[in-house]
């Protein structure tokens, strides 16, 4: 049942004021629906939604993934704006200024592997960027 359904992924927020700005300001993305306590955001294959939580997020493992076609090209315009990428380095895991590769991530993308950043949205959330190596 669930196969033909949308996929919306939900992101915590303790201060909304403080998200609507990290994501304009930082990530260029506007609301396009408002409600009390919540944002909704719609991109070219999905959408998100942030949400005002007494919770705080973990921020331990990705939360929230975008996939693009030029990652070189989003993470230069995302430091220009302030955005700063984790750094990794554990076997077989290892980030050169903010990017790792990894082998043989999901081949029915029609890729050998992908690219991938990881960056911390004002909220605490873990938020990842890939690009599937062809």
């Amino acid at each position: 049942m669930l196969n033909a359904g949308r996929v919306a992924t939900r992101l915590p927020v303790q201060d909304m004021d403080r998200a609507r700005a990290f994501y304009s300001e930082k990530l260029g993305l506007e609301p396009s629906e408002e409600r009390p306590g919540g944002l909704l955001y719609r991109c070219a294959g999905g959408e998100f939604a942030l949400f005002l939580s007494s919770g705080a997020s973990s921020g331990t493992h990705t939360q929230m993934g975008f996939e693009v076609d030029d990652i070189d090209a989003v993470v230069a315009e995302l430091r220009k704006r302030g955005v700063v990428f984790e750094e990794y380095d554990a076997p077989g895991f290892t980030t050169v200024d903010g990017i790792t590769e990894v082998e043989g991530n999901y081949p029915s993308k029609g890729g050998t592997g992908e690219r991938g950043v990881w960056f911390h949205d004002s909220e605490g959330n873990l938020i990842g960027i890939g690009q599937p190596i062809r």
